[in-house]
C-alpha cells in the first residue's frame, strides 16, 4: 500500500510534538509515552477526519504502523478500520477493501470473533453497494452467527445483536426491498436496550422515517427525519449527505418542490464540505434532474443528468480503473480462509493417520502386554496353586506322621501297660495262691492274722486296679470323654470294661484284673453291648478300638 504524503505544515506539527513528547524526563518513560501518542495521533485523526482528509489517512498509517510494530493487533485493526471508512467514503471501494481484508486477517490470526463480526457487516456493505445482495447477505450472516455464539459465551448481550439487524435494514432499504428492512428494523427495535446498544436510536428514527416515507406517509416520515437530524449533525455530520436526500425526497411527496431542491442541494453542499458519501452524489444528481424536468428547467435538468451519469461511470461502471477490481472481486480472504481450511483438512488427515497407526501401535503393545500378563498369571498362579499343594501335601505328611508318632507312642505306652497288667495280673494269681494256701494251711495260724492278710490283699488289689486306671487315663486322656460323650449313662465298672477291651485283653485275663469269673466277664460284655446298642454283627473290640 502506497503511503499519503502529509501536508507540510502538518509534518512540521508532528515533528514538534515527537521532539517535545521525548525530551527531558520523559526519556525514561518512551514506551509508554509512545503508546500514549499514538492514540493521540488516532483520535486527532478522528477529529480531523471531514476537514483534513489527506492528513487523517496518513496519520492512520502512521499509528497502524506503530500499533504493529508494538504488535498491538487490537488497535492495529481498530486504524485499519477508520482508514477503510476514510476510504470509502471517497468512493475509494479498492484501498477500502485492502484495509478491511487485512484487518480480517490480523482479527482471525488473533481468534478476535467480535472484530471478525464487526468486519464481516463491513465488507458486506461494500458489496451491497454493487448489487451484490447474495454476497452481502453471506456476509452479514457469518458476523450474526458469530455475535449470537459471543451472547451463548456471556460475552455479548442481546442488545449488541442490534448493530447486525441495523446493518441488515440499511442494506435491504438500499436495495429497494422495504418489506425485508422493515422485518430488521422490527427486530432492532425488540433488543435496543438503552446504555447498552451503541447503535443511536437516532439512526432507527432514520431508517423508520424512510419506510414511512416508501409507504407515502411523508408527514410521520418528516418529523422522525427531524428528530434525527440533530444527533447526526453532531456525531456523523457526513450522513448527513443521506439525511437532506430523502428529506428532499420527502418535500418532493409532498409537492414542496422548492423545499425539495433545497434539501438536495443541502446533501451535495455536505458531501463536498465533508468528503463523505461521495458515491451517492450520482444520485442526488439524478433527482435533481427529476425535480428540473418536472419544473419545465430542462436545460438544468440535462446538465444534472450529465453530472449523474460522469459520476455514476466513474464510481460503478466497470471500465473504471478503481472499481474493475471490485466487480471481479478475488475474495482473497475467502480464498486465503479455503486454503487454511484444506491445508487444515490434510493436516487434520495426516494426524488422524498418524493417531491411528499409534492406536493400533498401542492396541498391539496393550495385547501383548495382556498376554504376556496373562502367560505370567497363569504361570503364578500355577506355581502359587503348585506351592499350596506341595505345603498342604508336606503339612498333611506332619500330620500324619505326628498321628502316628502319637499313635505309636500311644501304642508303645499302651503295651507298657498292659504288661503292666499282665504282672498285676500275675501278682493278682500269686496273691490268690498264698491266699488260698493261708486259708486252707493247717498251721497254727490265728483266724486274725488270716483276715488282716486276706483285707491287705484286697486293698491291694484295689489300689493297683486304681494305679492301672490312672496309668491308662494319662495315655488315652481323650478316650473316656469320647466314651462318656458317646455314651453318657455307662458305670464305672462298664468304663473299665472298654478300658480293657481297649487294651485287648483276654476274657480270662479281664477276669484276673477286675477279680470276678469268665462268665462274669461275658455277662458284663453282654450288657454292655445292650447299653451301646450294638448289632450282633458288630465286634465289640473294633468298634471300642474306634473311639
Amino acid at each position: 500500500m502506497s503511503m499519503i504524503k502529509a501536508p507540510r505544515q502538518f509534518r512540521i506539527i508532528i515533528a514538534l510534538f515527537l521532539m517535545s513528547a521525548m525530551s527531558g524526563s520523559l526519556m525514561a518513560k518512551v514506551d509508554s509515552i509512545q503508546a500514549i501518542m499514538d492514540d493521540l495521533l488516532f483520535e486527532k485523526a478522528q477529529n480531523i477526519r471531514f476537514e483534513y482528509p489527506d492528513s487523517t489517512i496518513y496519520l492512520l498509517q502512521l499509528c497502524y504502523s506503530n500499533y504493529m510494530t508494538k504488535m498491538d493487533t487490537l488497535k492495529a485493526i481498530r486504524s485499519l478500520r477508520a482508514l477503510a471508512n476514510i476510504y470509502g467514503h471517497h468512493a475509494n471501494y479498492k484501498a477500502s477493501y485492502d484495509q478491511l481484508w487485512k484487518a480480517l486477517f490480523l482479527a482471525d490470526e488473533a481468534k478476535m470473533k467480535g472484530n471478525q463480526a464487526r468486519l464481516y457487516i463491513e465488507i458486506g456493505r461494500y458489496y451491497s453497494f454493487y448489487k451484490r445482495k447474495k454476497e452481502a447477505i453471506a456476509y452479514f450472516e457469518l458476523s450474526l452467527e458469530i455475535n449470537r455464539e459471543l451472547v451463548k459465551e456471556g460475552i455479548l448481550q442481546k442488545a449488541d445483536l442490534v448493530q447486525n439487524f441495523y446493518a441488515l435494514c440499511a442494506t435491504l432499504r438500499e436495495l429497494d426491498e422495504p418489506a425485508l428492512a422493515q422485518s430488521y428494523l422490527d427486530s432492532c427495535n425488540l433488543y435496543y436496550e438503552h446504555g447498552v446498544t451503541q447503535l443511536n436510536h437516532s439512526m432507527l428514527k432514520f431508517e423508520e422515517a424512510f419506510l414511512l416515507k416508501k409507504e407515502r406517509k411523508y408527514e410521520a416520515a418528516l418529523r422522525l427525519y427531524k428528530q434525527a437530524l440533530p444527533w447526526i449533525q453532531e456525531n456523523d455530520p457526513g450522513y448527513q449527505v443521506l439525511v437532506y436526500s430523502y428529506l428532499g425526497d420527502t418535500y418532493k411527496g409532498l409537492g414542496d418542490h422548492s423545499a425539495s431542491e433545497v434539501h438536495y442541494q443541502k446533501a451535495l453542499e455536505v458531501s463536498a464540505q465533508y468528503r463523505s458519501h461521495i458515491d451517492f452524489t450520482p444520485l442526488v444528481h439524478e433527482k435533481l434532474s427529476d425535480l428540473y424536468y418536472e419544473k419545465g428547467d430542462y436545460l438544468a435538468a440535462y446538465q444534472k443528468l450529465k453530472a449523474a451519469k460522469e459520476l455514476d461511470e466513474r464510481f460503478f461502471d466497470s471500465r473504471s480503473e478503481n472499481n474493475r477490481p471490485l466487480l471481479e472481486i478475488q475474495d482473497a480472504f475467502r480464498k486465503e480462509k479455503d486454503y487454511q481450511k484444506e491445508l487444515i483438512q490434510k493436516q487434520r488427515l495426516a494426524q488422524l493417520e498418524h493417531e491411528d497407526k499409534v492406536w493400533f501401535l498401542q492396541k498391539i503393545i496393550l495385547l501383548g502386554s495382556m498376554v504376556f500378563l496373562l502367560v505370567i498369571g497363569v504361570i503364578y498362579f500355577n506355581y502359587v496353586r503348585s506351592k499350596h499343594r506341595s505345603e498342604k501335601k508336606l503339612i498333611k505328611e506332619k500330620q500324619q506322621m505326628e498321628l502316628q508318632k502319637a499313635n505309636e507312642i500311644v501304642e508303645v505306652k499302651n503295651r507298657e501297660l498292659a504288661a503292666s497288667a499282665l504282672k498285676l495280673i500275675e501278682k493278682e494269681e500269686l496273691l490268690a495262691t498264698l491266699k488260698n494256701k493261708l486259708s486252707q494251711s493247717g498251721q497254727e495260724v490265728t483266724p486274725k492274722a488270716i483276715k488282716e492278710i486276706v483285707r491287705s490283699i484286697s486293698i491291694s488289689n484295689a489300689q493297683n486296679w486304681k494305679e492301672f486306671e490312672t496309668r491308662f487315663i494319662a495315655v488315652n486322656k481323650d478316650f473316656y470323654h469320647r466314651l462318656l460323650e458317646k455314651f453318657p449313662k455307662l458305670t464305672q465298672g462298664d468304663q473299665k470294661l472298654c478300658a480293657l477291651v481297649k487294651l485287648n485283653f483276654s476274657s480270662k485275663d479281664m477276669s484276673k484284673l477286675m477279680g470276678i469269673s469268665v462268665e462274669s466277664v461275658h455277662t458284663t460284655r453282654y450288657r454292655l453291648r445292650k447299653k451301646m446298642n450294638l448289632a450282633r454283627d458288630i465286634n465289640l473290640t473294633e468298634f471300642i478300638a474306634k473311639i
